[in-house]
């Protein structure tokens, strides 16, 4: 029985973490045969599938119990052949896949030199087909803005407020909204990188303050690759966005005061390490936080 229900947490393990990754290696056929003594879990180390997606791939049920002479399917390798002109990111934009798992399941390293004619191999459980209104070039390889996406959400969500055009100076400052190292700054990061915002490093589960009161205008985890986010619209039009949180503690439509507790520090999203990706914006436009910090 224990032996039982460590395997059931191990797997439960594998399905919450390992295969949110969502990449494996190579095999050579379509279906695998199941044979004496073979578990879900044996099978996609053996053949380098996530268990997640054998498991949606032949429809199966907890408790995931197998039968020797059981053909299960296996995910279909998917490709993407680079063209001119096309980087790392967009090609990820494209397939709406994170960078960073692209870049893992390829041995690629910074900073992610493509050659045209070269295959990359793409995650599980993506679409084969790309978005039809994205294009991989070259024009499209920045670090994808937070705000940028959900800005107009941020203006139009904040329901209690009438929308306030952006004043063009800041006579505030925001305060910080976490205390900490700043491990990667504003602007170009080289390789056609950008950074919207600043990601500053901070001990797991650590505070975020709201940088001024505002509204909260989106308290989720939809936006890929960002993990836990807050946007907060203030009064004066500008916005502030708040990535990689570990727990959120406020809710959309929230307001909050300067310097109250919206977060803790986490490493959600494509990140590993305990960091806050803070962003501040004047409307659309992403502006350099150390400026209007004090």
């Amino acid at each position: 029985m224990v032996k039982k229900i460590f395997g059931i947490i191990f797997l439960a393990i594998c399905l919450n973490g390992c295969a949110s990754m969502n990449w494996w290696g190579g095999w050579g056929s379509n279906s695998v045969t199941v044979s004496k003594g073979d578990t879900l879990y044996s099978i996609s180390r053996r053949y380098g599938v996530p268990i997640k997606d054998m498991i949606n791939a032949n429809r199966l049920s907890p408790p995931y119990t197998l039968y020797v002479g059981q053909r299960l399917k296996l995910p279909t390798k998917q490709y993407h052949t680079v063209k001119r002109g096309e980087s790392l990111y967009g090609i990820s934009r494209l397939y709406n896949v994170d960078i960073t798992t692209l870049s893992k399941i390829n041995n690629l390293q910074t900073p992610y030199a493509l050659s045209v004619g070269q295959r990359l191999l793409l995650p599980a459980s993506v679409s084969s087909n790309p978005a039809p209104a994205q294009t991989a070039s070259a024009s499209s390889n920045k670090t994808a803005p937070v705000a940028a996406k959900a800005a107009t959400t941020a203006v139009s969500s904040a329901s209690t407020q009438s929308y306030t055009p952006p004043t063009s100076n800041r006579k505030t400052k925001f305060i910080w909204p976490v205390r900490g190292t700043v491990i990667s700054g504003f602007g170009n990061l080289g390789s056609g990188r950008k950074n919207d915002g600043i990601n500053i490093k901070a001990p797991l589960g650590t505070a975020v303050q709201s940088a001024d009161s505002g509204t909260v205008a989106y308290a989720g985890s939809e936006l890929k690759g960002f993990g836990n986010l807050i946007l907060i619209k203030h009064t004066d039009g500008w916005i502030t966005a708040y990535a990689h949180n570990d727990k959120l503690l406020v809710r959309k439509g929230q307001k909050v005061a300067r310097g109250e507790k919206i977060a803790t520090v986490g490493s959600t999203g494509s990140v590993t390490t305990p960091q806050l990706h803070f962003e501040v914006r004047a409307g659309k436009k992403a502006v350099n936080p150390r400026s209007y910090l004090p």
